[in-house]
């Protein structure tokens, strides 16, 4: 069934923890192989256009690098954001054919859409990070993504989306974070506000590739 003709979320899903809901159609990939070496994977082929259910509240999306390529996430994540039942985190396949075509993923996933993105270079990654969600799930009072503060977990994922900012660097990227708290507070922020965290070039450079220039 394609993603268009989907529900979109499925509702009133319950994730024992320790588990994970995977669509079917990842059975016998990468992903699924490395998944099933550490947590408990239940498969569930009424999950709409969610991939991954680490918990009852979080629905996670894999964008391959086909899709990447050829651009056809857009009206999946668009429904998706449409629904609007929980919270949704995107894994990109960000590979050496797919590298090019990311930037056009981050500024859709992450500032229009207002998803978490997460880049990976392989199903298998993709798999040792669903696997952490997981594992983090099982304490909740440290779960990122079911809470408001911040956590280790949560600012990673943010650091990954800043990060997909070309020439910004890892340490600029955290000075910003731990300035703004998020990829779409430093897209409203305005040059002179940047330029004191980050300097100048890299403020211009910022509003120029964020699509906001002062």
């Amino acid at each position: 069934m394609s993603h268009l003709t989907q529900t979109p979320i499925k509702t009133g899903i319950n994730v024992p923890i320790g588990h994970l809901i995977v669509n079917p159609k990842w059975k016998n990939s990468d992903l699924s192989t490395t998944l099933q070496s550490s947590i408990q994977v239940l498969y569930d082929d009424n999950l709409g256009m969610v991939d991954f259910y680490p918990s009852s509240n979080t629905g996670v999306v894999y964008i391959t690098e086909a899709e990447l390529v050829s651009n056809s996430y857009r009206r999946r994540l668009a429904k998706l954001r449409k629904a609007n039942k929980i919270p949704i985190v995107v894994i990109g396949e960000r590979t050496g054919t797919s590298s090019q075509y990311f930037c056009s993923l981050q500024k859709f996933c992450v500032m229009e859409l207002g998803f978490s993105l997460i880049p990976v270079p392989s199903q298998k990654e993709a798999g040792t990070f669903l696997a952490q969600m997981v594992h983090v799930e099982g304490h909740k009072e440290t779960n990122p993504f079911t809470r408001k503060k911040k956590s280790a977990r949560l600012d990673q994922a943010l650091l990954a989306s800043v990060k997909s900012i070309p020439k910004l660097g890892e340490v600029k990227s955290r000075m910003l974070l731990e300035k703004f708290g998020s990829l779409h507070a430093i897209s409203k922020a305005s040059v002179q506000e940047l330029t004191i965290v980050v300097g100048k070039a890299s403020a211009e450079h910022i509003k120029t590739f964020l699509g906001n220039p002062s």
